[in-house]
């Protein structure tokens, strides 16, 4: 048995519509053997809807949501609000859209509920993909994302949460000019490895060092599109030894979202971990 925190990005497991599917989705975390999920807290449509989306979980079902992951062995490492602004048909996935004016308002205030939840259940950080960041600092879409980024991170200082940016839509060195430009403590990275293999997944971890406070654990297949970790093209080794260079103890998340076989990918990724 090794020495990492290993978790488990609960939506691989599918939906958490009701407390049943819920209860469905920590067994099985469980059984997968990991310490920690974090789990999805926004709605996905009005179809798709998520039991702990922070206009849903309110009052007295936050401690008892809590309680119920807690019951099953679980810790909570973070919780997911990965929101979907507007965009065209074959356009380049928007992420939570910080920087397009449509419902932007609407956005950044159901990421700030998701932090007061975060925070509610002792559980502070919030991850999701802002929008791909450009190196131009003075474009128009790198000054709203900043405004909005700016204004959800003094959010979280206020409530007590940590507004993690995760990997992957930009290289490392523009994500870290970005965290500086906005200079909150409340904001940090969710660390990818596997979102991060076309910009160099090691060399992110040490441009990223001072702010990388939570990661998700997932491979890249290109052969055959799996996310199984230790079967893929991320460098553990280094990766690792990258991470615990700069002293990270935290989460280690695995996630699986291609639907092939997740349990026995996850159990998999999860044997391969456990040797560090």
């Amino acid at each position: 048995m090794g020495s990492l925190k290993i978790g488990l990005a609960l939506w691989s497991l599918g939906s958490t519509s009701s407390e049943e599917e819920l209860k469905l989705r920590l067994s099985t975390a469980r059984e997968i053997g990991v310490r920690s999920v974090q789990p999805w807290c926004v709605d996905n449509s009005p179809e798709d809807i998520c039991i702990l989306d922070p206009d849903r979980c309110v009052g007295s079902k936050r401690r008892s949501m809590r309680e119920l992951i807690n019951s099953y062995g679980l810790e909570i490492s973070g919780f997911c609000a990965q929101l979907t602004g507007p965009y065209e048909s074959g356009g380049e996935w928007p992420g939570s859209a910080f920087h397009d004016p449509r419902g932007l308002d609407e956005r950044i205030a159901k990421t700030k509920k998701c932090l007061e939840l975060a925070a509610d259940f002792g559980a502070p950080i919030v991850t999701t993909h802002p929008g791909a960041i450009p190196s131009d600092a003075s474009s128009k879409r790198y000054l709203t994302l900043r405004k909005s980024c700016n204004e959800i991170a003094k959010h979280a200082e206020d409530v007590g949460g940590i507004f993690c940016i995760e990997t992957g839509q930009e290289p490392a060195e523009v994500l870290r000019a970005f965290i500086e430009d906005i200079g909150s403590d409340s904001l940090k990275v969710n660390y990818d490895p596997a979102n991060m293999l076309r910009y160099g997944t090691v060399e992110g971890v040490r441009v990223l060092a001072p702010w990388i406070v939570h990661t998700h654990a997932k491979d890249h297949d290109p052969k055959t599109g799996k996310a199984t970790v230790g079967e893929g093209m991320v460098p553990w080794d280094d990766y690792i030894s990258a991470l615990k260079s700069i002293g990270y103890e935290g989460w280690y998340a695995l996630e699986d979202e291609t639907g092939k076989d997740v349990v026995t990918s996850l159990k998999r990724g999860r044997k391969f971990l456990e040797k560090y």
